[in-house]
Formats: structure tokens, C-alpha cells, sequence
């Protein structure tokens, strides 16, 4: 067993941070207090490894089987803004399908992507919902990171996720999703409940591994 005292958990701050286990020679970390699982940061890869990486992913705006994947979140959240809500479309890669997917719904989107959309002003304005798919694992500062764009939405606003939550630690090992080498942070419901808790927000899943936090109205 372990000596080493609980450390400070990157996505809710709370010192409860324990060793996990090593996972192809990796340590991992689990928070007790959020039950995120995490590696350790001095494993993180560099942002050469990480942009080799994304270059990989062949995800058109085009592709029928991708937009089908993406309408799992844009689905929900449609159902809950009004005509011409402006959106920010948060870690959208080369290929901004989902962004795309709500233009076509009427609503107003804005990109940002620290590699492939890096101009910083989309950053400077406040919107009435973020869309985040398949970018919180990549977050090497969670907690910095949930502070950031929340600041940015407006009252009532909806941050929306996808994300495959971790919920087996007998699987972690062999899990897909974790042998990703960008893939760095690892969420449970628990984590997202944990997450909007903290801030004043409101925490829903409406199905798998989407889930939508909303800010609160004054």
C-alpha cells in the first residue's frame, strides 16, 4: 500500500488524489472526492506528440456515420436552446462537424481549437452555449479549464459534453479509450455531478456519455 498523502486533484481541487495503478509502465492517479482517474502529469505527452496524433483522426463534416455520432449530443441540446443561440464550438479539430451541424439548425457557432483554429478571439466573448465533444479527457488543467469556459456563457447557458466515461476500473487496463495517448483525464458521472456542484451549476446526462451543464439564472 501506498504512502504517499492524498495530492490535489486537478479537476476538483480537492486533496484527495491517491495512486491508481501503473498501466503500461504509467502511474495513474483516482480523486476519492470526484472519482476521476487521471495520469500522472509528468507522463503527459508534448504538444508534438498530441498535434501527430489529431492529424490522425479523419473526421469529415460529411461523413454520415460521424454526424450521426455527434447528433447524441446536438439532439439534447437543441431541445433546450432558443432560435439563434450563439455557441462556441471548444476543441473542435480540422474538421468542425458539430459546429456545422448547429449552423445548419440556425444558430450562430464560433471556433476554437488550440492547433487547428487557434486564433484566441472566440476566447474574449461570452455565448449562450460551448460544446465540448471529445476534448475534456485532453484537458491538462480541468479545473482551470471548466473555470474558463463557464466564464464565458452566459446566464442560463449550457456547457455541453461528450465523453467516455470511465465506469469499470477492472477494464481500465485494456479500455480504448485510455490507450489513446492524448487522452489524459478519465470522468464519471459522479465527476460531472461533482464538477457543477462546486460552481452553482446544474449537472444532466440525457444519455450515454453526454452529459449537459447549465449555468445558473440570477
Amino acid at each position: 500500500m501506498s504512502t504517499i498523502p492524498p495530492q490535489p486533484c486537478p479537476v476538483c481541487r480537492a486533496a484527495a488524489c491517491v495512486p491508481f495503478g501503473l498501466f503500461d509502465n504509467q502511474p495513474y492517479w483516482r480523486c476519492t472526492a470526484c472519482q476521476a482517474r487521471g495520469l500522472d502529469p509528468a507522463w503527459y505527452p508534448d504538444a508534438q506528440t498530441e498535434q501527430a496524433v489529431y492529424q490522425q483522426h479523419e473526421n469529415r463534416i460529411d461523413d454520415p456515420g460521424y454526424r450521426r455520432f455527434l447528433s447524441r449530443l446536438a439532439e439534447p441540446l437543441r431541445a433546450r436552446l432558443a432560435p439563434g443561440a450563439q455557441g462556441l464550438d471548444y476543441g473542435c479539430g480540422p474538421g468542425p462537424a458539430l459546429a456545422t451541424m448547429l449552423t445548419e439548425a440556425g444558430h450562430d457557432m464560433a471556433l476554437y481549437d488550440p492547433y487547428f483554429h487557434c486564433d484566441p478571439e472566440p476566447l474574449h466573448k461570452t455565448y449562450d452555449f460551448i460544446t465540448c465533444t471529445e476534448v475534456v479527457e485532453h484537458f491538462y488543467h480541468p479545473a482551470h479549464e471548466f473555470d474558463r469556459l463557464g466564464a464565458m456563457l452566459r446566464p442560463g447557458g449550457w456547457l455541453a459534453i461528450m465523453t467516455c466515461f470511465q465506469t469499470e476500473d477492472a477494464r481500465f487496463a485494456r479500455w480504448h479509450y485510455r490507450m489513446d495517448p492524448t487522452h489524459v483525464v478519465f470522468y464519471r458521472a459522479e465527476t460531472f455531478a461533482r464538477i457543477a456542484e462546486m460552481r452553482g451549476w446544474s449537472c444532466t446526462i440525457p444519455s450515454k456519455d453526454v452529459v449537459l451543464l447549465q449555468m445558473p439564472v440570477p
